[in-house]
């Protein structure tokens, strides 16, 4: 068996598109973010999910309440799934943080954490996917960090190649998680913790 994971970014906000990169800040959803997010719940709506797992921070509850309003599937929080905390650069300009990125891969952004540290929360919340709700579709709903320690611990790609490039936005990316994921040694990107 396996877990079904469909991962969506949170729906766009005032700070994206003001050009700013929120970190561990809240951020609310901007008009345009609410009809993404009603959008993303007509995407997903009927796909047997078993569950919604969303980020902590704001912008990610929001989507996950605005997409399914009933609570259906159930909608779960998880700091597991937060961005990367940029510290002192929590919601300066995104310019700014994106040229620092690669610099950050083991060194903490100054008062935050590095992407490694993003990796390591995103696959001990895997584990927990594997042991708990393995058979399942999740869906989960966090921000671009956690879209690319998936794409590094689940599809094997670089970390370093994937923060040295632009984030590129799609509607949902689709994995698959072993079920005994974990428990096995050498699984790809792993050796990156």
């Amino acid at each position: 068996m396996a877990v079904d994971i469909i991962y969506e970014t949170h729906a766009t906000t005032t700070d994206n598109e003001a050009g700013i990169s929120t970190g561990w800040l809240p951020g609310h959803l901007s008009a345009q973010g609410r009809d993404e997010a009603r959008e993303l719940g007509e995407r997903r709506g009927g796909q047997d999910i078993a569950a919604v797992f969303s980020s902590d921070l704001y912008r990610s509850v929001e989507t996950a309440q605005i997409a399914f309003p009933d609570g259906r599937p159930p909608i779960h929080q998880d700091t597991r799934l937060r961005e990367c905390n940029y510290g002192r650069l929590n919601g300066q300009p995104s310019p700014l943080v994106a040229v620092r990125r690669t610099r950050h891969i083991d060194v903490p952004f100054p008062g935050g954490q590095s992407y490694r540290q993003v990796l390591a929360a995103t696959d001990a919340f895997l584990q927990y996917l594997a042991r708990h709700w393995d058979g399942r579709r999740i869906l989960l709903i966090g921000h671009t960090a956690n879209q690319w320690a998936l794409d590094c611990l689940l599809a094997g790609a670089s970390l370093q190649d994937l923060l040295a490039a632009p984030f590129t936005w799609q509607p949902g990316w689709s994995y698959t998680l072993p079920s005994d994921w974990g428990s096995r040694p050498g699984e790809p990107c792993r050796s990156q913790l």
